[in-house]
């Protein structure tokens, strides 16, 4: 913040130490982001979780990554997988959410799917489907930073996402 005048100096003030997580939880909460479920068929059946950590990286080759707790235990299932669905959830997907944070013993009862040959298991209205595999894994603190190659996509531009803002779902309005 070096070098900016006038609220430079109050924000500067205002600022904490980073080791509180309550308050770096608080913090990331401020930043809105779209919430993915990342999906695929194993031979128990389908196994997914959602992220809110989803990035594009690259064009050329198609790579996108998200970041997913080291201790998932949902991640050590689906990390196996030869493929993997990425569905970007739609404003009216809130049920998923629920569904899948409620630790149900089946997060897909009740849900349709939709399964490539290959194995990713994708949910129907969703904005965007995109079949991935994953191409490395970066340890970062306590997550892994999961870089995906892309190898198909579908998207719906003119839906209207999910989003997660302040630790809740909400819709964007015009």
């Amino acid at each position: 913040m070096a070098g900016m005048s006038g609220s430079a100096s109050v924000a500067e003030a205002s600022l904490t130490p980073a080791g509180d997580t309550a308050d770096l939880r608080s913090a990331f909460a401020c930043f809105p982001s779209g919430v993915a479920a990342v999906c695929a068929r194993l031979d128990s059946g389908p196994v997914g979780m959602l992220v809110s950590s989803f990035t594009s990286v690259s064009l050329q080759p198609a790579l996108a990554s998200i970041s997913v707790m080291e201790s998932s235990r949902t991640w050590a299932r689906l990390r196996r997988a030869r493929r993997l669905g990425i569905s970007f959830l739609a404003h009216d997907q809130h049920h998923v959410c629920t569904q899948f944070t409620s630790q149900p013993l089946d997060r897909f009862a009740g849900l349709d799917i939709a399964q490539t040959t290959d194995g990713a298991v994708l949910l129907p209205d969703a904005t965007a489907w995109l079949d991935c595999s994953v191409h490395d894994e970066v340890p970062a603190g306590d997550h892994v930073i999961v870089l995906l190659r892309i190898h198909a996509l579908h998207g719906r531009p003119a839906a209207s996402p999910l989003v997660f803002h302040g630790s809740e779902f909400h819709q964007l309005s015009a």
